[in-house]
């Protein structure tokens, strides 16, 4: 008898990544991944088409099988614009173009209330990442586009609607665009008014499918509703509440699993739903494995070397700082700020440089971390992400963190997390059954090494507030 195949698709910013896994064990069997064209802030847009060329390309590396089920998770808050045909308007605006910051500052000012009615109405404050805010742009920037646009759905709804040929989205990405509330379940016609009050948007929204609902078909094989990156993670994760989640990759996030809605109005937590049921805040930085390979670039270096050289030199970096906002941030909002180094004397070395470049990412997690803490109870944090691989981060995270830290043994979680979804749908079980019936979620503690770490956040903190005021 053969083996009962699913498939998960992760389509981020950089790639598109597909793991075949065995439908009784989770068994990895396969694995195939291609790029994506590179983008630089502010403008950072993506023809969506590229991403279902990388899809066929990463679906042939992992031997086109034979499979039950598949579903897609996708980078958040993409805005993709269809015409009535829906053939793409436009290239997509990804989650990481800040143009549309001046919109997330204007929008802000239309609600009576600003930033504490806009986390009470949706769950979240406007930022230039979010969906809401493109639309906005789009309107104010681009008038023959706008009279175009019939609808507009996000990119892991564009992936599923070309398997299926369905608009639908699901509660997780749906949460992250600015315009549904994850505490009622609805989208809010109201906010999408202030920026077109003409238009019916009932017409022009994906419709938000069920967590455990089939979608549609493709090839014969069920498709699952899909989710955002970092609601697909927390599934391949197995996440439980009170665990966070600090994942490094380009962009850094830290994320929990909450069995109730958060509202925080200073917007630094963003209240997003999972894709289960239950709730995902999570505070995100631009900038993480981003900086240290702008470094390391500079340095001359790979990053084995980049490693070597950021553990062979004391905490702390002899003094040198290091705020990494390079290309603009989200946490701390600052979407026009760019990176800075200070306490550069002429003896400064290459360790210290690659040293204060990672604490300056860690740093920046931790503020996140510590807005995640006033939003949800945590007692441990979990590393995931490319940069988890690297020990410059494990250890500096080890240190500099208050709660105890492991390492996820999860290569992919977003991949594995949509392997869960099509899991779900081929069995008819929940994901949390699925979870543990793969055995997902283990994790490795990690030890801090004895290191004199005092002042290391203090000093980075001194640098941010005294460089930008308004986040002391």
């Amino acid at each position: 008898m053969s083996r009962r195949l699913v498939a998960g698709v992760d389509s981020s910013t950089q790639s598109t990544k597909v793991e075949v896994r065995e439908l009784d064990t989770g068994a990895v069997v396969a694995r195939g991944s291609a790029p994506h064209p590179g983008t630089t802030p502010p403008r950072s847009e993506q023809d969506p088409q590229a991403w279902w060329s990388a899809f066929e390309t990463a679906w042939s590396a992992a031997g086109s099988p034979d499979i039950d089920a598949i579903s897609v998770a996708g980078q958040q808050h993409g805005m993709v614009v269809l015409d009535s045909d829906r053939e793409v308007v436009r290239p997509a605006k990804l989650w990481n173009d800040t143009e549309s910051a001046p919109d997330a500052g204007w929008l802000i000012k239309q609600l009576a209330g600003g930033a504490a009615d806009w986390a009470a109405a949706v769950g979240s404050v406007p930022v230039a990442a979010f969906t809401v805010t493109k639309l906005s742009w789009l309107h104010r920037s681009e008038p023959d586009n706008w009279a175009r646009l019939a609808h507009v759905v996000l990119p892991h709804d564009w992936m599923t609607f070309r398997l299926t040929g369905e608009l639908v989205t699901d509660r997780g990405d749906a949460s992250g665009t600015g315009y549904w509330a994850a505490a009622t379940g609805e989208y809010r016609s109201d906010v999408l008014a202030i920026i077109d009050k003409d238009r019916d948007w009932s017409t022009v929204l994906p419709r938000v499918a069920g967590a455990g609902e089939v979608v549609g078909k493709w090839h014969g094989a069920k498709v699952a509703c899909g989710t955002g990156d970092n609601m697909a993670a927390a599934l391949g994760l197995g996440l439980e509440p009170g665990v966070a989640v600090l994942s490094l990759g380009t962009s850094g996030t830290a994320y929990a699993v909450s069995d109730t809605p958060t509202a925080d109005p200073s917007g630094a937590v963003a209240g997003f739903a999972d894709a289960s049921g239950r709730f995902l805040p999570l505070a995100c930085t631009l900038n993480a494995t981003k900086v240290t390979d702008a470094i390391g670039r500079l340095l001359g270096v790979d990053h084995a070397e980049f490693d070597r050289l950021a553990l062979a030199t004391p905490a702390g970096a002899g003094g040198v700082t290091m705020l990494p906002y390079f290309d603009g941030e989200r946490t701390p909002n600052l979407p026009k700020a760019t990176g800075l180094l200070a306490g550069l004397r002429s003896d400064v070395s290459r360790e210290q440089l690659a040293r204060a470049a990672v604490e300056g990412v860690v740093c920046g997690l931790l503020d996140a971390l510590d807005a995640l803490a006033a939003q949800a109870p945590l007692s441990a944090v979990r590393l995931v992400g490319g940069g988890a691989r690297s020990a410059a981060f494990r250890q500096v995270i080890a240190e500099l963190c208050d709660l105890p830290v492991s390492l996820a043994d999860a290569d992919e979680a977003v991949a594995t997390g949509a392997c869960v979804q099509a899991a779900a749908v081929a069995l008819d079980i929940s994901h949390a059954e699925v979870a543990q019936r793969w055995g997902l979620g283990d994790a490795a503690p990690l030890d801090a090494a004895n290191g004199d770490t005092a002042g290391v956040r203090a000093r980075y903190a001194e640098l941010r507030s005294a460089t930008h005021p308004s986040t002391s």
